[in-house]
């Protein structure tokens, strides 16, 4: 028992004899010293920097100051004013005779049908009559409206005579369109509207001017009406 006791504690001394030893890390109390060795060449350089400066001053109050040349100016061209273009939509002008002759009212019934494509279209006297200053050609029927067609837009209270002027612009295939009432008498009677309710359709031929067919142009359309509801003859279309 003895023998074992002596055993062991010779081996936990060995034990602590070689275990190693852990020592903090020395460090110095003196804080670190730094030098800067560019301050003085730097002051050195800022002295010199502004010597330079006073002296550049100097030499420029020295020198005599050079007068600006002057300021020549370009000369001012006037501009001109623009010419205007050419209106697009030129009068057409028609003497007394010319007028006379393209009047389809001295034109006999069957010449009036058998003449299409021939000759001018006359215009309406008086430049500028149609909507918006456009000028308004007399209309010449490709077909007369019957009764039925006029009588359906007639008023309730529409008088036995009367008549009613409307503007139309003509299309393809002898249609008019856009028709604008001009006129119509007894005024208030309402044959203006119904002109204009009923000339969808209305099929005219669209006029000619130096033997050209415009499609697109302004004709006048009157109708005059009578006791039989049946449209009498009358200026422009109306028959």
């Amino acid at each position: 028992m003895a023998f074992a006791l002596v055993l062991n504690l010779l081996l936990l001394l060995a034990l602590f004899t070689l275990s190693p030893r852990f020592e903090p890390e020395k460090r110095e109390d003196r804080l670190p010293v730094t030098f800067d060795v560019e301050t003085g060449k730097k002051s050195d350089d800022k002295q010199q920097k502004k010597a330079a400066k006073a002296e550049k001053r100097e030499q420029d109050k020295a020198q005599p100051q050079q007068q600006a040349d002057p300021v020549v100016r370009p000369p001012v061209e006037v501009a001109k004013p623009a010419e205007q273009p050419p209106s697009p939509f030129p009068f057409l002008t028609l003497n007394r005779e010319q007028m006379a002759s393209a009047d389809i009212g001295n034109m006999p019934k069957a010449a009036q049908g058998a003449g299409a494509g021939q000759g001018d279209s006359a215009a309406v006297a008086g430049p500028g009559e149609g909507p918006g200053g456009v000028q308004l050609f007399e209309a010449e029927w490709y077909r007369r409206p019957t009764h039925a067609e006029l009588s359906t837009y007639l008023p309730g209270n529409a008088p036995p005579e009367g008549y009613g002027l409307v503007a139309c612009k003509t299309v393809d295939h002898y249609h008019v369109e856009n028709c604008q009432v001009l006129g119509e008498s007894p005024p208030g009677s309402g044959l203006g509207r119904a002109v204009r309710l009923a000339a969808w359709q209305f099929l005219v031929r669209p006029p000619r001017v130096n033997g050209k067919t415009m499609v697109g142009s302004w004709v006048r359309i009157r109708i005059d009406y009578t006791r039989t509801l049946v449209p009498a003859g009358g200026s422009g279309a109306g028959g």
